[in-house]
């Protein structure tokens, strides 16, 4: 893998206006210079690999990153399976975001059991490697077994970078262990990437591995020469994943405690918005927005912290492609140079 695509921020390709936009909007980021283009299949939205390929197909450079599928709707056989054939069409340009989901999505609405999430991502690490690199694979674990599989078809590129989207403690400690980088989810404080650079870190010394890993980070993004106009606009979504990720360590990282974040799972819960319990604060702490000074000010807090890529998540209410350019224009560049200081 180039890990030249690190010199530029990527940006994710997502939402329920993807499948009819994808195209344009790669193009629009491949011009625009950025490194690298994500794609998250959070349930129900539309599927990862249909929309990485429609993206791959229509430009030539940046990295296409899923970030993240799972082991448990997708088999680790079936993702080796798709993430060679996307490599057929873009060699050298596939990364694979590995992620446990969650019980809610995985057990309780598809009726599949949610077992060990660790052990899930440690086999399939395994498995998937194992298989790129061309076995035929007898293999029982505690959560996968195969029999005689293997790929009849050679991957267009020899490795394939597998990250984890992990948060927990336990959970870095393995992706320093196993994987090639970490993906940090939406609400990435400062405080929660240097957490995640000092656990990874840590276990990799403890594993006796070294070279490349790389921590990216989903961040919500909104650029405006209206700083306030761009700060309230990411409110609403700073709102709902508050809502979502109340109690969770990623937000105790940054100081915020389950009583400060209560409100906002209460309003998620009663179908709400809570776009008005958000502070200055808590948009200085998880979103880069405002003016294009004050968004490279906060990827400036982010490279200081650790961070290797940061991946904007654009809000879904906005102009994409007009996003798309004012930040590439105006905050990307920034992104080499913060991280050479």
């Amino acid at each position: 893998m180039d890990w030249r695509w690190t010199d530029s921020p990527g940006v994710a390709l997502i939402g329920s206006e993807a499948p009819r936009r994808v195209t344009h909007w790669a193009r629009v980021a491949e011009r625009a210079g950025l490194g690298s283009l994500w794609f998250a299949e959070d349930y129900f939205y539309p599927g990862a690999f249909a929309l990485a390929a429609a993206a791959a197909a229509v430009t030539e450079r940046p990295a296409i990153g899923l970030g993240v599928v799972n082991p448990y709707t997708r088999h680790p056989a079936l993702i080796a399976m798709e993430t060679a054939a996307l490599s057929g069409l873009v060699p050298g340009r596939v990364i694979l975001g590995l992620g446990s989901s969650n019980r809610p999505w995985i057990e309780e609405q598809m009726g599949l059991p949610f077992r060990t999430p660790l052990q899930a991502l440690r086999e399939s690490v395994e498995i998937i490697r194992r298989l790129w690199r061309g076995e035929r694979l007898t293999y029982r674990g505690r959560c996968f077994t195969l029999r005689e599989v293997a790929l009849e078809f050679k991957p267009g590129q020899e490795e394939l970078p597998i990250f984890l989207g992990v948060k927990a403690p336990k959970a870095l400690a393995l992706a320093g262990e196993i994987s090639d980088g970490v993906i940090c989810s939406v609400l990435a404080s400062p405080a929660h990437v240097k957490r995640v650079r000092s656990t990874t870190d840590a276990a990799r010394q403890s594993a006796g591995r070294s070279g490349e890993f790389v921590l990216v980070g989903y961040v919500v993004t909104a650029v405006s020469h209206d700083g306030k106009q761009a700060r309230e606009a990411v409110k609403p979504l700073l709102a709902r994943y508050l809502g979502i990720l109340h109690g969770q360590s990623i937000l105790k990282d940054a100081g915020f405690s389950e009583a400060r974040t209560l409100p906002f799972r209460q309003a998620l819960l009663a179908g709400k918005p809570g776009a008005h319990l958000v502070t200055e604060e808590l948009v200085e702490t998880f979103a880069v927005a405002g003016t294009p000074k004050e968004c490279r000010l906060a990827l400036g807090r982010l490279a200081e912290a650790g961070l290797d890529v940061p991946v904007a998540v654009l809000l879904p209410d906005l102009d994409a492609a007009g996003q798309l350019a004012l930040f590439a224009a105006e905050v990307a560049p920034f992104w080499k140079e913060a991280l050479c200081r």
